[in-house]
């Protein structure tokens, strides 16, 4: 299984879900405050920050698909 393509737009939506301001949500994933709100803005989210969303923010079933993809090296 792929991590989730997120957009920025369902990025946002989360983060606005968990009640976390931009540098709650980005920081634990390496992320300043101003990239988060550069992606939540529409720029292009690359693969492995999607990866890092999954995982963090994702299902537990999609957390744990991108951990053993990576795990396997299939990610």
């Amino acid at each position: 299984m792929k991590a989730p393509n997120y957009t920025g737009e369902e990025v946002l939506a989360i983060r606005k879900k968990l009640r976390m301001n931009q540098m709650e949500f980005w920081w634990p994933l390496g992320i300043t405050q101003s990239g988060g709100s550069r992606y939540e803005s529409g720029r292009n989210i690359p693969k492995t920050v999607q990866k890092l969303l999954a995982i963090a923010y994702g299902t537990e079933k999609q957390s744990a698909a991108v951990v053993e993809a990576l795990r396997k090296r299939d990610a």
